[in-house]
């Protein structure tokens, strides 16, 4: 069945420079489209998808995948950060310089923590950059589980479900994910973002809820929830280059 839905898709006026594929998912009822990091395209589809439908899918899509195409094509390199004094970081939109705290001879465990303290970000120096670069993840995910918990409900009371468990954490390429028991992972790295770009991920994933697939009726519930969509996710899509997702030069 793969092979006529690729035949319908080649069929239409892809760009011949694109890299793409098919890939059948039993779990999905409708298509699906993931634009990878380099700009590759991947459409899932359900066993049973009749090639014209998904070929009429693809066509109306065209313009906007064909942006996100070249968007993700020209996107800058991942950022590195320097573990050094005076290094920006970024927490629900507002900035942060980072203060190395050099180790005591016995630390305590709440010298070993990072914090928050006076505008600073005070991370303990630890024996690896690596090691230094996770415990400062790991306090973007506890902080991001604490912040995230606390938006979900007025959120889910809008778009008209019940509020899930939400958490912070390392998802790879994906800003989002709706997981199998109906809970909602975001990246930790969203949570550099200003609070109401962290509401479109979250959104996203509520109106999930309500409806499969990101067509028409997914992108209604999208717009009711946030009349300001478009915009958002426009600021969206030039914030999310320059994230930082915990790469560090060593020492």
């Amino acid at each position: 069945m793969s092979t006529s839905v690729q035949q319908a898709i080649a069929a239409l006026p892809v760009p011949g420079e694109w890299l793409w594929d098919v890939v059948v998912r039993p779990r999905r009822r409708t298509l699906g489209i993931e634009v990878t990091p380099d700009g590759g395209v991947l459409f899932a589809v359900p066993a049973d998808a009749d090639p014209a439908a998904v070929a009429d899918a693809v066509r109306s899509r065209l313009p906007r995948l064909a942006r996100e195409v070249r968007r993700r094509q020209e996107r800058p390199a991942e950022p590195v950060k320097d573990l050094i004094g005076g290094t920006s970081f970024s927490y629900l939109g507002s900035r942060h310089r980072l203060k190395v705290i050099p180790p005591g001879p016995s630390p305590s465990r709440e010298e070993r923590r990072v914090r928050l303290y006076r505008g600073w970000l005070e991370s303990p120096r630890a024996e690896t950059t690596g090691d230094e670069a996770l415990r400062i993840t790991e306090w973007y995910m506890t902080c991001g589980d604490r912040w995230l918990s606390a938006r979900l409900p007025s959120l889910a009371s809008r778009i008209g479900v019940t509020p899930r468990p939400v958490v912070a954490r390392d998802l790879g390429r994906r800003w989002g994910a709706l997981e199998r028991d109906g809970s909602i992972s975001v990246h930790w790295a969203l949570m550099q973002l200003p609070p109401a770009l962290v509401d479109l991920v979250l959104v996203h994933e509520l109106c999930h809820l309500r409806v499969a697939g990101h067509g028409a009726a997914f992108r209604r519930e999208v717009r009711l929830a946030l009349p300001g969509a478009d915009a958002l996710e426009r600021w969206f899509a030039d914030e999310e280059p320059h994230l930082w997702r915990g790469a560090v030069r060593s020492r």
